[in-house]
């Protein structure tokens, strides 16, 4: 999969725009128990996908206080893992085009090739760099359209970090992380306690009380959809937490990472039978719904109807 590919997570993607990053925040939240203004639920939510990533490096610290600022319902994120267990907000499981990891010659020699969903991928790995490592380099813009003036202003952040930022907020913001490539952070990354990524993940979110089904009480107070386009992973966080989960669908010529299924495997009404005793909505790429041919827009899918028939949300 392309690390430029962007996904539609759940309802609906606000692209945002902008603002200066508070240099730390507090762990736990100083805000946790105000009162705040709570989340719109009658209309769709307004996610902001890696934060306000049009004009701010993605998912900094300032491109999610900028998405904050400028409306978000939800700020998102990708979780991947350090080589010493540290779960960090990063898209790519490599380092070369959004950081100066190729710039800096005391890391020339951690150049590898893995395979990473069925193909050879050679880089800079997150998962060979420890969380201290992590932090030194200085993360830049993906495409060269976009406003260049904060390259190498921001450091890669803890999801405890970006959890912070949303409950420092002064209204209720959700946060929307997905759970990112976890068979190759599960290959190259091992804690001492013998648990999984996935286990990590969801203990991160209990430690700061994320929890209950969707549209609960505990829900409203803190929002939370967990996403991945691994199912193996949702079905065994299910078992740890109630909190709302999507299955991330990718494009036609892509396999699951997990089970290696075709794109019509895991659409198919069987199968979306199945993965809805597990998720409360699918989040798939935006080309599979409405498909596209030579620069024009084809006849919609029935994806979203039969997801509808299944009772899972688009």
């Amino acid at each position: 999969m392309s690390p430029s590919v962007c996904h539609i997570p759940f309802l609906l993607l606000l692209l945002l725009h902008v603002v200066i990053a508070r240099p730390l925040f507090p762990l736990p939240s100083k805000n946790s128990n105000e009162q705040k203004k709570p989340i719109q639920t009658f209309r769709p939510y307004n996610i902001a996908h890696r934060g306000s990533n049009g004009e701010i490096p993605e998912e900094t610290t300032a491109a999610y206080l900028r998405a904050i600022e400028e409306g978000a319902d939800f700020i998102e994120t990708d979780i991947l893992a350090s080589k010493d267990g540290a779960l960090i907000c990063f898209h790519d499981v490599t380092l070369d085009e959004m950081t100066d990891v190729s710039s800096r010659k005391e890391f020339a020699n951690r150049r590898r090739t893995y395979e990473v969903e069925w193909l050879n991928v050679t880089g800079w790995f997150v998962v060979d760099f420890t969380l201290e490592e992590l932090k030194t380099l200085k993360v830049k813009q993906r495409y060269a359209f976009r406003d260049q003036q904060y390259n190498g202003k921001y450091s890669i952040i803890t999801f405890e970090e970006f959890i912070s930022i949303a409950l420092d907020a002064s209204r209720t913001v959700g946060i929307y992380p997905e759970i990112k490539d976890p068979v190759h952070i599960n290959k190259h990354v091992k804690w001492a306690d013998g648990k999984t990524f996935e286990d990590k993940f969801v203990d991160t979110l209990l430690k700061y009380r994320y929890r209950g089904q969707y549209m609960s009480e505990n829900w409203l107070k803190q929002p939370l959809f967990i996403q991945s386009f691994a199912p193996t992973s949702l079905v065994h966080v299910s078992k740890l937490t109630e909190s709302p989960k999507i299955f991330l669908i990718d494009d036609f010529t892509i396999r699951t990472q997990d089970t290696n299924q075709s794109f019509w495997e895991i659409t198919s009404d069987d199968y979306l039978a199945y993965i809805s005793n597990y998720v409360v909505g699918l989040g798939p790429w935006k080309d599979t719904i409405v498909p596209v041919v030579n620069n024009y827009l084809m006849t919609p899918s029935d994806l979203v109807a039969r997801a509808h028939a299944h009772n899972l949300q688009v």
